[in-house]
């Protein structure tokens, strides 16, 4: 069983995979630009999330309204470990909390069919301070999944779950610098 609290992602040595669902008119500005603009808010707080599964539970496999699209958002991992190091745990006080640039949250990670497991999976909160700096600056490309999520549904409903997981991007222990573990899952 894996610990309780820990990062996994798809990543190489330069960026990282984020996941986040957009309606229509967000995800189609943004593939046919290369980043986010408008009518994506740079104006309020936009979470990433770097478990495909708990996008799929969250999205309900982009069946969800104003969450039709699946993005796969490539960032350097310079900038989701600079939005790491200003985070605060949602669990933090409140008055903290609302003064903080980012927002982690650990949320249970779930199955192929959205049951909660026994461990955690990260969500990051982009601040509207800090989103210019996410979209312009970490953002390195962005991918529309949508096609596979839908095709890994159907095989899921179909009965055929061990062919849908081929579908999903491949994720691992992401190796987060000890000063970031030590603030962020260990005091989770």
């Amino acid at each position: 069983m894996p610990p309780r609290y820990q990062v996994r992602a798809d990543y190489d040595a330069r960026t990282i995979v984020v996941y986040q669902a957009y309606a229509p008119a967000i995800a189609e500005a943004a593939l046919r630009a290369g980043r986010f603009v408008t009518p994506f808010s740079f104006h309020r707080m936009t979470w990433i999330k770097p478990s495909f599964m708990w996008l799929m539970h969250r999205s309900n496999w982009a069946r969800k309204p104003g969450q039709e699209r699946v993005l796969a958002v490539r960032i350097s991992r310079e900038g989701w470990e600079e939005a790491l190091s200003r985070a605060v745990l949602t669990t933090a006080d409140p008055a903290v909390l609302s003064e903080a640039a980012v927002h982690v949250q650990w949320d249970p990670e779930r199955s192929l069919r959205g049951a909660a497991l026994n461990h955690y999976s990260i969500q990051v909160g982009i601040g509207r301070h800090l989103i210019r700096t996410f979209t312009d600056d970490w953002v390195v490309s962005i991918t529309d999944l949508t096609p596979q999520v839908h095709k890994a549904a159907s095989l899921i409903r179909a009965g055929h779950a061990a062919k849908s997981q081929r579908l999903f991007p491949s994720e691992r222990v992401y190796p987060l610098p000890r000063v970031l573990e030590d603030r962020l899952v260990r005091s989770a």
